[in-house]
């Protein structure tokens, strides 16, 4: 058992609607860094007080939690008043990248393409949203992950069903214009965006069941874009983790539209690590194996990012 890392929690499960998700992230890294000889252990926080992290001596933490109290900051504050290293990114990155308004607000702030949106709510005009972003619109919760509560709108008479369905997952519904496009990846380790790939469904578009379960989800990567246009976009995803304060490893989402233009979507600053899961795959692609990313990210942690 190698001691280069010390005693390791793996944080998994928790109390967010992605808690399935995070379970099954959260052996996989387990088993992984054991797999590596790192003496790793599952810690689930909706079911032990996060102070038992410092009281059991763990040394560091991988964060395996996703959505809530897990990827928005909440938890990493926490370490960071226990003094514990941890992966991924600090508290503002946290929180902002899971907040998909202000991760956009941003966005648009540092010329980072993003689709137009627009925040709904009880008193919108919802004819005039129509209007404004055209058909179809994709609406979601601005701070939950793996598409749950989120909605394709092809008619505009279906536009305040979704955002109710998107109000009982978050008070904060955003509507943003969709993307008539290919829809690819862009994983990030440390410095480095791995190759992106692209991601085709039969799906009205890549929603939960896309994500995890489903059989039919076509994952290209090689991604089918030339060498020029793949490293540009690689590169823009990095500018668009980086200018969020992201840091140690992340996944960042976008369209294609029909020219070719990137628009980027979001960043996952805790992406799955399940069997279906879009990271691994990357790191398969350069030649790493699942150890191998999972001890390179357990590399990366730390405590005191400022502003990250």
């Amino acid at each position: 058992m190698s001691d280069r890392f010390g005693k390791v929690a793996v944080l998994l499960g928790g109390r967010s609607a992605e808690r399935e998700i995070s379970l099954k992230s959260g052996n996989a890294v387990l088993a992984g860094l054991r797999n590596g000889g790192i003496d790793a252990h599952p810690f689930d926080p909706a079911q032990r007080h996060l102070e038992a992290l410092a009281q059991a001596g763990f040394d560091r933490v991988f964060i395996a939690l996703h959505g809530r109290f897990g990827e928005d900051g909440t938890v990493q504050g926490a370490l960071e008043w226990l003094g514990l290293p941890y992966t991924g990114s600090g508290v503002l990155a946290s929180a902002l990248a899971l907040d998909k308004w202000r991760t956009k607000l941003i966005w648009r702030a540092a010329g980072i393409p993003t689709p137009p949106f627009r925040l709904l709510g009880e008193a919108t005009d919802f004819a005039e949203a129509v209007r404004d972003l055209g058909l179809p619109i994709m609406v979601k919760p601005a701070r939950e992950g793996s598409s749950i509560g989120m909605t394709k709108v092809e008619r505009a008479e279906d536009l305040p069903e979704a955002y109710r369905q998107a109000a009982r997952c978050d008070p904060l519904v955003l509507a943003e214009a969709f993307v008539a496009g290919p829809e690819l990846t862009s994983a990030i380790v440390g410095d480095t965006a791995l190759p992106l790939i692209r991601l085709e469904t039969p799906r009205v578009f890549y929603d939960y069941e896309a994500k995890y379960f489903s059989d039919s989800t076509r994952y290209l990567c090689p991604c089918g874009l030339d060498a020029a246009a793949e490293t540009a976009i690689r590169q823009q995803a990095l500018a668009a983790y980086r200018v969020l304060g992201c840091t140690g490893w992340g996944r960042v989402d976008l369209m294609l539209d029909p020219q070719g233009q990137p628009y980027f979507l979001e960043v996952n600053t805790v992406p799955g690590m399940t069997d279906h899961s879009l990271v691994p795959m990357a790191a398969k692609a350069v030649g790493w194996s699942f150890e191998d990313l999972v001890v390179r990210i357990l590399e990366s942690a730390a405590t005191g990012r400022g502003a990250g």
